[in-house]
């Protein structure tokens, strides 16, 4: 099934400003049935979708089913550990398998970047990236746009900066491509270490300096150090680390505005980011998760077929 987005979402790289804006505009709606008493709208019965996790996940999955389920779909959750992939089945033949038995829709995360789009090739089935590799992570990337855009508006021109682990974090990627397709001013900061070596050629401005990347910024995206993906000598510790480059309330109290601060999770406390800043006043941490899930019942929405239309959605209506 193809609707306004095409038949899949891989990445905001392939979308284009009114595609993430429809998505973002789509998701508010569906913030609202998220704060009924009863959260539940039929407008996906009768379809099935896969929720197929390579990696360990407890936020994206459970967002995901939290979005499905409000939308009424049948929902099945597949951990490759648990699955005959841990037997030697490739890829393709779950997903075929799968689709044998008449599934709608696969949401698919795994440790290999562009496994997401090998699938999609490969099977009728909407396909919906959630997370691969240090590729992309669109849902989290669109989830931090529309949770920018609630607190600053329109995003042309503001001023955004990631801060961190750039270097093995799909989500940053995301968020690069979202934001400037939205015409915001982007920059990393971070140790070289954890940089790309070709950032520049992400059209991004760098930082060197934690205090420069926060006198400049309207907005900090603090990404959390994957050290599960790291090797030895990429940073000297992790409390050099924080002394550094962390997220503290003394350098944003000496900053000459108030900043906004996100972090997609899960957070390593301390770290990249100081437990009173997390829990402050300028956080929007949590504000982010209750909008991963409308944002994500948006994208399943018009993946299905939806119109960019939600009355009948948002009134409980079957698109």
């Amino acid at each position: 099934m193809t609707g306004p987005l095409g038949k899949d979402l891989l990445g905001l790289a392939d979308l284009s400003a009114e595609q993430i804006r429809l998505i973002l505009d789509t998701a508010v709606p569906f913030k609202e049935i998220s704060e009924r008493q009863i959260k539940k709208v039929p407008t996906l019965r009768g379809m099935t979708i896969v929720n197929l996790f390579f990696e360990n996940s407890t936020r994206t999955r459970v967002s995901f089913e939290f979005a499905e389920k409000r939308l009424s779909a049948d929902t099945v959750n597949v951990a490759a550990s648990t699955s005959s992939v841990s037997k030697g089945e490739t890829l393709v033949d779950t997903a075929r398998n799968l689709e044998a038995m008449r599934i709608d829709m696969v949401v698919i995360r795994h440790p290999a970047s562009g496994a997401p789009r090998f699938l999609a090739e490969r099977i009728d089935s909407n396909v919906i990236n959630a997370g691969d590799g240090t590729h992309e992570h669109p849902t989290q990337g669109l989830l931090d746009l529309l949770t920018l855009r609630d607190h600053l508006g329109d995003l042309t021109g503001r001023r955004i900066c990631i801060v961190g682990d750039v270097l093995h974090s799909r989500v940053a990627r995301s968020n690069i491509y979202g934001l400037q397709k939205l015409g915001a001013e982007v920059a990393v900061c971070g140790p070289r270490s954890l940089l790309p070596n070709a950032v520049h050629e992400l059209g991004v401005q760098v930082f060197d300096r934690i205090e420069a990347a926060i006198e400049w910024a309207e907005a900090l995206n603090v990404l959390r150090l994957q050290l599960e993906r790291m090797q030895a000598g990429y940073i000297p510790s992790l409390r050099e680390y924080n002394r550094v480059f962390g997220v503290t309330s003394a350098r944003l109290e000496r900053a000459s505005r108030d900043l906004l601060i996100l972090h997609p999770g899960p957070m390593n406390r301390g770290v990249e980011i100081d437990s009173d800043v997390a829990d402050g006043p300028h956080s929007v941490i949590l504000h982010q998760v209750t909008n991963g899930v409308a944002v994500r019942m948006a994208v399943l929405y018009l993946l299905a077929g939806g119109r960019p239309d939600l009355a009948d959605a948002a009134k409980g209506g079957r698109s």
